[in-house]
């Protein structure tokens, strides 16, 4: 016999009716853009049509994810001023890529590995850059299906015992992963890259609209004072000023171990060398600046893109400190030790504020289901630039020798991204214990030690040669994946205190041997070390007239496409 309905269940039913309209929208805008997306400009690059404002907003839309606004303010709410410098490292990241976009577009096509493989022509190098596309952007897949069935989960009550209608926490997390899988592989098949630029415009513009609307309601609170604010979060934390001061969260002083001290201090680096430099070699970015008419307007999203992504972390930083200051870190570590409810427990109390009970319901219903949404949203650019890959580089370069007809190429994308939609969805329902910020910072980990070295000194080093792009790129993805496997976010690392497990596998499992949980630090240097030394040990000789003709083409845009 089903529990009766609660309070709570009628807001996860509003949950699901606002998710299923958003769904229907965003359907709706990806099968309009299908009739532009026949051909292989029109569904891997959009035809090049849109604007800086529109490919900004698009690009945003790839980066604002659920899995930003709720980590970041989760960990704000629970660390203070340590969780608000992952607020503030994005927009710096994004400033970081401002000297590589412009060439990037002008000597690229569809694909990343057109910028690296225009000097040297050999399949090898498509090959080694398709599989590390498909490495890095299976990462982000995974990461926005875990955080949906995370956020499914909590909307269940999961750590509370709740359910809804019978249904249980588990059967809703696989629910949420495969609805999110769905609404995202009929983005990326109908619409192409016109379809998934619609999408992310309309998911990142929700986003901003409902993170705008609750950071108003959390400065209104303390009558627009921030001063105010953060000696309320100070308070309700329980650690005082040293809320607001480095330290909380990496490199405590008080350990009294100044080897913990330094490693902690290490491993943050890392993990912002990882964010800083990995974002220019994301697949789906480079696919995104590539959609963009000419250098300009590429280097012109950015700015945009700049812009957007610092507003909305200064709004994840008033959400963070607003959830500890009206929620209280205890609360928040109650129903997530990692902080994912802040943001949605921070809606109950603004709207049961400002609404009474019935907006305690609607606000937190709305958020959720706007999350949800930005999901599938920030997904179908990892699909899109996984499906081009197998598409236009394996297929049609690797397999087709370089001569395919476009109508080949668009129907081997459309074929191949359910095939990656039904993998990302499948691994995501049965590994039960994926964790999204983990996958994410991989991502970024793989992206800045396989593809930046590449990316690089293919543009910029006139000795660069194939055997130099496939030992960088393989050495890159080998280096960064066995560091992170055998780290402690994968196994060995637990709570001091409860012996929980806070690494992926359970506690008891320990063969971690390399002390930092991001690899960045130390893979990097070695992506760009195996880059330089198969350019000078390899037998094949540089082009010359190949490196000069890209180096035009890349500063002034002559013969770009």
């Amino acid at each position: 016999m089903n529990p009766p309905a609660t309070a709570d269940d009628g807001g996860r039913v509003l949950t699901l009716g606002l998710f299923l309209a958003f769904a229907v929208i965003t359907v709706g805008v990806a099968v309009r853009a299908r009739r532009g997306a026949r051909d292989a400009e029109g569904f891997f690059a959009g035809d090049r049509s849109f604007s800086g404002p529109q490919n900004g907003l698009a690009l945003a839309g790839e980066h604002l994810s659920a899995v930003s606004l709720l980590g970041v303010a989760g960990i704000i709410a629970l660390s203070g001023y340590d969780g608000f410098l992952y607020a503030i490292g994005f927009p710096a990241a994004w400033t970081l890529t401002l000297p590589l976009v412009r060439q990037i577009r002008n000597a690229g096509r569809f694909t990343l590995a057109d910028v690296v493989a225009y000097r040297m022509r050999r399949p090898s190098v498509r090959i080694a850059v398709a599989v590390s596309t498909l490495t890095v952007s299976g990462c982000c897949l995974l990461a926005q299906m875990a955080g949906a069935g995370a956020l499914a989960t909590l909307l269940l009550g999961a750590h509370s015992g709740g359910s809804l209608g019978g249904v249980s926490a588990d059967a809703a997390r696989a629910a949420a992963v495969v609805a999110v899988g769905l609404l995202t592989v009929c983005c990326v098949a109908c619409g192409g890259m016109k379809g998934a630029t619609r999408v992310q415009i309309l998911g990142a513009a929700l986003l901003m609209a409902s993170a705008a609307v609750m950071t108003a309601l959390v400065l209104a609170r303390f009558g627009f004072d921030a001063g105010a604010m953060l000696g309320a979060a100070a308070e309700a934390s329980g650690h005082g000023d040293d809320f607001l001061e480095p330290g909380l969260r990496h490199g405590r002083e008080e350990d009294g171990d100044p080897a913990a001290v330094l490693l902690a201090g290490l491993d943050f680096l890392s993990l912002a060398l990882a964010l800083v430099l990995g974002t220019v070699g994301l697949p789906h970015v480079v696919a995104r600046l590539l959609t963009a008419p000419d250098g300009r307007a590429a280097r012109r999203s950015v700015h945009w893109t700049i812009g957007l992504v610092g507003v909305f972390s200064l709004m994840t930083s008033v959400l963070g400190f607003g959830a500890a200051a009206l929620v209280g870190p205890r609360a928040v570590a109650a129903a997530d030790p990692a902080g994912g409810t802040a943001v949605p427990q921070l809606a109950r109390a603004l709207g049961g504020q400002v609404g009474g009970p019935s907006g305690g319901e609607a606000l937190p219903a709305l958020v959720a289901a706007i999350a949800l949404t930005a999901l599938a949203a920030a997904a179908s650019g990892p699909m899109i630039a996984s499906a081009t890959s197998l598409a236009h580089d394996l297929f049609g370069h690797a397999l087709m020798d370089g001569r395919p007809r476009e109508a080949q190429q668009v129907a081997a994308a459309r074929a191949a991204a359910p095939l990656i939609g039904a993998a990302a969805v499948t691994t995501a329902v049965f590994a039960r214990n994926l964790d999204a910020a983990f996958l994410v910072a991989l991502a970024f980990a793989i992206a800045a030690s396989a593809h930046l070295p590449v990316l690089v000194l293919a543009l910029c080093w006139r000795r660069f040669t194939a055997t130099g792009a496939v030992c960088g790129i393989y050495g890159g993805l080998a280096g960064a994946l066995l560091l992170a496997a055998f780290s402690p976010a994968v196994s060995g690392k637990t709570d001091p205190v409860t012996g929980r497990s806070l690494s992926l596998l359970p506690a008891g499992v320990d063969f971690h041997w390399f002390p930092l949980e991001n690899p960045a630090l130390v893979s990097i240097p070695f992506g760009f070390l195996c880059a330089v030394a198969g350019a000078l040990l390899g037998r094949e000789k540089a082009d010359p007239a190949r490196h000069a003709e890209l180096s035009v083409r890349s500063l002034t845009g002559i013969g770009a496409r």
